[in-house]
């Protein structure tokens, strides 16, 4: 395979990718270049792939760096390479099916970073089991006017409800502003059921909290509320994986946490592009606990009076 001289290619045994001008600047203010995106997903491939494997992705491209035009891609007919997986899903929404690239390996990987997918988005749910997700979700995000030990205060609230329900639960920050807590529930359950008892964990969070709301609007809930979203638990929703880059300034990275972790001073510009590997290196893995057995839903449910 020839290349040009803004060209590199990759190679992942017998697959080759070739991925266009790796030195395009991608965050200006820290100076990380496409390339840089490219190196950081191939060296943390073998802990963020779990997570994508057998996932539909919507792909978020930022082709020309993060402060330029970025757009959402579901529709990946006619951009899929040979050795990449793709799965037709029928969308209620579009009234068609919408063929979404799944990211079982590296090469893909690299290959929708090419794209300047700088942020990887994957499905709560398989493409075997559409319906019933691995885990649900609730994600709490911050107006303008709230600090992150706010954010820390009702992390840990929402710990301690699920612990009071039975609920194991996993946490990492949203490489942004927030903080998204995981409860594992092995699609055993619909997106109607987990967003359920996701909402009930959060009705009884702002009962608790007073920073807490369930308030969406922004104009209505105003700048000193922290919006606790369990509607990210549904079919075809997707946030920032684990170990995703974030096309924020610092190249930060949605990182999983330990509970004792979350306390105050802990900010989410300490977990970036430059760090992440090497805490990995140390820690391990602190997320495979979120494709685990899961809890029992009906259980749970129980125990908060739901």
């Amino acid at each position: 395979m020839s290349k040009t001289i803004d060209e590199k290619i990759f190679s992942f045994g017998q697959i080759k990718v070739k991925v266009s001008h790796p030195k395009k600047i991608y965050f200006p203010e820290d100076g990380i270049t496409k390339g840089d995106v490219i190196n950081y997903y191939i060296s943390i491939s073998k802990y963020i792939l779990p997570y994508l494997k057998e996932r539909p992705e919507s792909l978020l491209r930022h082709p020309n760096g993060i402060h330029q035009l970025s757009f959402y891609q579901k529709e990946a007919s006619g951009i899929i390479p040979p050795y990449a997986k793709s799965k037709k899903i029928f969308s209620e929404s579009n009234k068609k099916e919408i063929e979404y690239l799944v990211c079982n390996d590296t090469a893909t990987l690299i290959y929708m970073n090419n794209l300047g997918c700088i942020e990887i988005n994957p499905w709560h749910s398989t493409i075997n089991n559409l319906d019933t997700p691995d885990y649900l979700i609730i994600d709490i995000d911050p107006s303008s006017k709230n600090t992150y030990d706010q954010v820390v205060d009702v992390a840990n609230c929402v710990k301690e409800i699920l612990e009071s329900a039975g609920a194991v639960s996993f946490c990492k920050t949203s490489g942004s502003t927030g903080m998204h807590i995981y409860i594992p529930v092995n699609k055993k359950y619909s997106y109607q059921q987990v967003k359920d008892f996701a909402h009930s964990v959060c009705i009884i969070a702002t009962e608790q909290m007073k920073e807490a709301t369930l308030e969406r609007n922004l104009e209505k809930r105003g700048n000193k509320k922290i919006y606790m979203d369990y509607l990210q638990n549904a079919r075809g929703q997707t946030i920032a994986c684990a170990y995703s880059l974030r096309p924020k300034n610092g190249a930060t990275v949605s990182a999983p946490l330990q509970w004792k972790e979350v306390k105050k001073g802990l900010t989410p510009q300490q977990f970036n592009i430059k760090n992440m590997l090497p805490r990995l290196q140390k820690q391990g893995d602190l997320f495979t606990g979120i494709l685990g057995k899961g809890i029992d839903l009906n259980k749970c449910m129980k125990k908060l009076g739901a």
